[in-house]
């Protein structure tokens, strides 16, 4: 799948037809550099689930839990700060990854060997007319 978001105003119809895409896929590895605008993405998506929480990327806290408008928890990561992959162990990665809940992952590259096999890679790359172009594949 491609989506073009051409400028921000036109970001939540792209969410839109992520999700519309989503099916049965519960994990999604985000790979871009940085300001490609993936946790923007992220917040859109989060958005049009009805996640009413504040949606702010989880730099620090390694992971966010929200509530999505159906009452599920949607989980959203970033692993850029991540040193050790037994830091990962040791937030208990697996029942996040494997709870059948949406799950967002932000620097994916840094714990790619723990990602479920069913993981969507989304790539999100800055266009040289400044739109984005958002890319998904199976890993």
């Amino acid at each position: 799948m491609e989506i073009r978001i051409s400028d921000l105003s036109h970001i939540g119809e792209a969410a839109q037809a992520f999700i519309a895409a989503i099916g049965s896929h519960r994990v999604f590895a985000f790979y871009g550099a940085m300001g490609a605008g993936k946790t923007t993405f992220i917040k859109a998506v989060c958005e049009q689930l009805g996640v009413e929480d504040v949606i702010t990327s989880p730099t620090f806290a390694i992971v966010n839990e929200y509530t999505a408008d159906e009452g599920e928890s949607v989980y959203h990561f970033d692993f850029y700060r991540i040193k050790r992959l037994e830091e990962v162990y040791d937030m208990g990665y697996e029942e996040y990854f494997y709870s059948g809940n949406l799950c967002f992952i932000e620097w994916p590259e840094l714990i790619e060997e723990l990602l479920p096999d069913d993981a969507v890679r989304v790539t999100i790359s800055e266009q040289p007319d400044g739109s984005r172009m958002l890319t998904t594949e199976t890993l």
